[in-house]
């Protein structure tokens, strides 16, 4: 494995790993008041481009940290809704 190949899989998972506190947070406490939908939703959107756009270059590292952030983010999304 290269070195950018190494690069792109360490801020792949970082950059996944960053919201998983946020999501088992929501999970365990249920409390999403200090959440901004809007937020979430600009960001699962972007978070779907580049998910689309790995898909399309065939860039793994790309597929899933986007497919794995994507279904966090929605997590949170559905929480915000149901909770308020």
């Amino acid at each position: 494995m290269g070195f950018s190949s190494s690069l792109g899989l360490l801020a792949a998972f970082l950059t996944t790993a960053a919201f998983v506190p946020q999501v088992f947070r929501v999970v365990r406490t249920r409390d999403t008041h200090a959440i901004s939908l809007t937020m979430y939703l600009m960001f699962a959107a972007g978070v779907a481009l580049w998910l689309i756009y790995g898909i399309l270059l065939g860039l793994w590292p790309v597929i899933i940290a986007n497919g794995i952030t994507l279904l966090l983010a929605l997590m949170v999304i559905a929480l915000k809704l149901r909770r308020g």
